[in-house]
């Protein structure tokens, strides 16, 4: 029993300096591995810039619309007939006056040749009675009656002639037509559609905006037209009509532009994306939207300076200070600052949303975006 104990205290003996030392290597490596830590430097992220820049920048309201002929209508009949002639191909250019279609007129026709005849034997019998009149070879009673009988008869040519009139469709000003509704023979009812006749040049976009801005709005003032029919272009235009009353429901003010379309590429129905240009100008500060880190507790930027040293997370020449910003109009791919910045100060442009305060970035532009006032993307 003696023994066992002795043995037991012995390899406790020898065993705790083993523990002791294995302790202190790893102990020792411990701290090496933390020294390596405080001296290892994350690498610079790199980042696109762009310089502050002062603008001269009009004032823009944005709206939607939607464009309207300055003259269009649908072609109907005013009386029941049959289709005889159409004088019209689909999609063609017409103008006031044009025959478009003719409806039959054979029986009107044949009225009227009698109704003539009816009108020459008045006529005779009313010069003949005037003659008598001043002879006093007839009553008074008798002339009245050859004049009001000539009368009759000119009124019922009028009438039938009224009638082909109405059976003989033209158009009523000039424009372009549409797609036909009838064939040659068919039998049209009245008030039956026949073709959409629409005035393209110029053209109308109708467009509201809030009654806030009724103070602000005039005449005169240009507009920047754009649709996705034409994703790469722009319209220009002018305001040439303002409603005098506000639309109840919405408590919005109706404005109507006009827009030169001497290629009739704008059509009636089609959506628009309008810019209404203030006329005064204002000089602001400009960044790019992407620029902009929107958080609860405000709108912010970063902006790249020269690291002092004093900063021991990175050795990077160059790092990120963020900064507090107020933001106000938007135009196209920018926005304007009204404090926060001063021009020529070098703000990070894309990529905002990952980075923080102090870190070390590298500049490289080559996949910046191309920022523009005026963008037009492709329609996707």
């Amino acid at each position: 029993m003696f023994k066992k104990l002795l043995w037991g205290l012995l390899g406790i003996i020898i065993a705790v300096p083993v523990i002791a030392g294995l302790a202190g290597v790893k102990i020792n490596q411990f701290q090496e591995m933390g020294e390596a830590a405080k001296a290892q430097v994350m690498p610079p992220t790199v980042v696109t810039e762009y310089a502050v820049r002062q603008e001269e920048w009009q004032p823009r309201i944005s709206s939607v619309g939607s464009m309207r002929a300055v003259q269009g209508t649908m072609i109907t009949t005013e009386l029941e007939g049959v289709v005889r002639e159409i004088k019209f191909e689909a999609g063609s250019t017409v103008k006031a006056g044009d025959l478009l279609v003719q409806l039959d007129t054979a029986s009107e026709t044949a009225q009227l040749r009698e109704a003539q005849a009816a009108a020459e034997l008045a006529k005779v019998s009313y010069l003949r009675s005037r003659e008598l009149i001043e002879k006093r070879n007839i009553s008074q009673a008798e002339y009245d009656q050859a004049a009001m009988t000539l009368k009759q008869a000119l009124a019922k040519i009028d009438n039938i002639q009224t009638m082909i009139d109405k059976k003989t469709l033209r158009a009523p000003f000039g424009g372009r037509v549409g797609i036909r509704n009838i064939s040659v023979g068919q039998l049209m009812q009245k008030g039956s559609e026949v073709v959409s006749l629409q005035a393209l040049d110029p053209i109308f976009v109708d467009f509201s905006l809030p009654q806030q801005r009724l103070g602000e709005i005039s005449e005169g003032l240009q507009v920047n037209v754009t649709t996705d029919a034409y994703p790469e272009e722009s319209f220009t235009g002018k305001v040439t009509a303002i409603n005098p009353d506000i639309d109840y429901a919405t408590r919005n003010v109706r404005l109507q532009a006009t827009l030169p379309n001497s290629d009739g590429r704008l059509r009636p129905g089609m959506f628009a994306s309008v810019d209404l240009v203030m006329k005064e100008k204002r000089n602001v500060l400009v960044i790019p939207q992407t620029a902009v880190h929107h958080a609860p507790f405000g709108d912010s930027v970063f902006i790249i300076e020269k690291n002092d040293g004093k900063d021991q997370e990175t050795t990077s020449p160059l790092i990120l200070r963020q900064q507090i910003v107020r933001l106000g109009a938007q135009q196209g791919d920018f926005v304007a600052v009204t404090s926060g910045v001063s021009a020529g100060e070098r703000v990070v442009s894309t990529g905002v949303f990952k980075l923080h305060q102090g870190e070390g970035v590298t500049v490289d532009n080559t996949l910046s975006p191309d920022f523009k006032l005026a963008p037009h993307p492709k329609n996707t």
